[in-house]
């Protein structure tokens, strides 16, 4: 927390670059700037102690640093009329290209290894070892329906729907063929909790699609394939072109 947080004197966005000090000197050093015994004392720090700076750190990384822990935040860097760009114009960000890196035209110095998409390798054991609580549900006002005044849905009735065929679905689950022996994987296109997006090509024609990787040890696919084979026709619903399990992951092919 910045100084003026503390003092819970009122604050403006300048104690979001107060905060982004903190964040670069635990990334550079490993270590808080401000860590007493308990929150008391280190609330105590924040508005008193001084600094203690690594003299490992190079000569531009200390200024950038001591230009954020200003604190009057009206001395801080990026609290001047030009904000942000203040910061960027720091001699510790002069070999960085902020068009480029926008653009995603930078590749990073390092990029961590992950096996998947949840894994949780560089997180702090303190952190993961905590037991996952919920935050409690707010409950509905008298006036709740009142949000979904104008709403139009009307559910779809049985005469409506489609049956699938069971000569789609038997054919499908009884394919013996893998993913593989007919499309090739190209680039990412999305990452969820539980599946992967990829863009496809077929291999006899060349059309690309889009393939939905579950990961079956994580979510039971079965609901949603039948949801797509029922209600395909719709407009509004992306087809669903073939349909591979490979023991751990189901794959569902559909248009881009």
């Amino acid at each position: 927390m910045a100084p003026e947080v503390v003092n819970r004197r009122g604050h403006t966005q300048s104690a979001d670059w107060w905060s982004y000090g903190v964040l670069m000197f635990e990334m550079l050093t490993g270590s808080l700037p401000f860590q007493g015994k308990d929150r008391k004392d280190t609330m105590t720090m924040i508005l008193k102690a001084k600094l203690g700076m690594p003299q490992f750190l190079s000569s531009e990384a200390q200024s950038l640093i001591r230009s954020l822990f200003k604190r009057n935040p009206a001395n801080r860097l990026g609290a001047g009329p030009d904000g942000v760009q203040e910061i960027k114009r720091h001699c510790f960000f002069s070999t960085i290209d902020w068009n480029k890196l926008f653009r995603r035209e930078l590749h990073p110095p390092f990029q961590p290894a992950a096996g998947r998409p949840d894994d949780t390798f560089y997180f702090d054991p303190e952190f993961t070892a905590k037991t996952p609580r919920d935050s409690p549900g707010v409950p509905p006002s008298a006036n709740a329906h009142q949000l979904f005044r104008g709403f139009s849905f009307v559910a779809i009735t049985e005469e409506e729907t489609h049956p699938v065929p069971n000569s789609i679905v038997q054919q499908l689950h009884r394919s013996t063929s893998q993913f593989s022996d007919t499309y090739d994987l190209k680039e990412d296109i999305g990452v969820g909790s539980y599946s992967l997006c990829k863009r496809c090509e077929h291999r006899g024609t060349g059309m690309e699609y889009a393939v939905k990787i579950i990961n079956k040890t994580k979510r039971d696919p079965t609901e949603e394939v039948e949801i797509l084979l029922r209600y395909g026709q719709h407009p509004n619903i992306i087809t669903l072109k073939d349909v591979y399990d490979d023991g751990r992951s189901v794959f569902l092919v559909t248009e881009l």
